[in-house]
């Protein structure tokens, strides 16, 4: 009889193991890493209950717990900035290595301490979702500013394609006091217009049966006022992923409103170039970049 109930408590134990959800683990050089929440514990559920998986281009799918990968600028060159890295991956993977990881240690090179949020994806309509997880990416580096050296009123946000557009839409839906300092965006997805948009980013983040009102609420050109964050868009000329005039009608848009805002469209590259080597305007947006980070640091 002893026997038997430990044969039944073991198999218990193996059932209850193979049940856990996996998550993947992602080998980076963050200084720490932090399990934020997930869908039981978060505001919203994304109701996503797959297993995480990771395809060969290191792109996360089946994101339901949001993870922070902390990048320290070290003491000595420290400008007392920080920012949030949103991966893109169309709100259906999250490309965090270059587009995380990669651009993170950038920042943290020029002085600027880097948070990758692993966001909670929308799956097919949960818009709230990934909102919240960018947003406690901010509330984190701010709560935790002084031991991290970082001053709380410079704590911005950045977003390459999808994670563009949660980046504008975190700088355009969040409420005044909370915004992000400032906004960096590469190649972002912004409109919904069925002309200059990504698709998929739409539908993953409205779901496959929301309307025009809704597609032309969270195109972002049309939530920008004045109290929208300083922006600077990197972007290529022939990106035939999301149309490049997107970015423009951003730009228009905060130029409009008074918003500081600055363009630079290169000739060459498609979408997706940030941090890959044979990008050959890599040393001009890091130049870009940088310089920017030092006139928002002085103004």
């Amino acid at each position: 009889m002893k026997k038997f109930l430990i044969l039944l408590i073991s198999v218990g134990f193996a059932l209850s193991a193979s049940a856990q959800k996996v998550f993947v683990d992602i080998p980076c050089k963050a200084d720490k890493i932090v399990k934020h929440w997930n869908n039981k514990k978060a505001p919203h559920s994304n109701e996503i209950t797959k297993d995480e998986t990771r395809s060969k281009a290191g792109h996360i799918a089946n994101v339901s717990q949001t993870v922070f990968y902390l990048y320290k600028a070290d003491a000595e060159k420290a400008t007392g900035q920080a920012v949030v890295v949103l991966p893109g991956g169309g709100y259906r993977n999250v490309c965090i290595e270059r587009e995380g990881f990669a651009l993170a240690e950038y920042f943290q090179s020029i002085g600027v301490t880097a948070l990758v949020v692993k966001y909670r994806l929308p799956n097919l309509g949960h818009k709230e979702v990934p909102l919240e997880d960018a947003q406690a990416g901010l509330a984190y580096l701010r709560k935790n500013a002084k031991k991290l050296g970082v001053d709380a009123t410079k704590v911005g946000i950045c977003g390459s394609s999808a994670g563009g557009h949660l980046a504008a839409y975190t700088s355009t839906f969040t409420e005044d006091a909370q915004k992000p300092a400032f906004t960096v965006l590469f190649y972002p997805v912004i409109s919904g217009a069925s002309c200059m948009t990504h698709q998929g980013t739409f539908v993953n983040l409205l779901g496959k049966d929301h309307s025009p009102a809704m597609r032309e609420h969270y195109s972002l050109e049309n939530r920008v006022t004045a109290t929208t964050p300083p922006t600077l868009l990197l972007l290529s000329n022939n990106d035939g992923t999301v149309p490049p005039i997107s970015s423009v009608l951003y730009y228009e848009a905060l130029k409009h409103h008074g918003v500081k805002a600055a363009m630079h469209i290169y000739p060459e590259g498609g979408h997706g170039w940030v941090c890959r080597e044979n990008f050959r305007y890599g040393k001009d947006w890091q130049h870009q970049l940088r310089r920017w980070m030092e006139q928002l640091n002085n103004k």
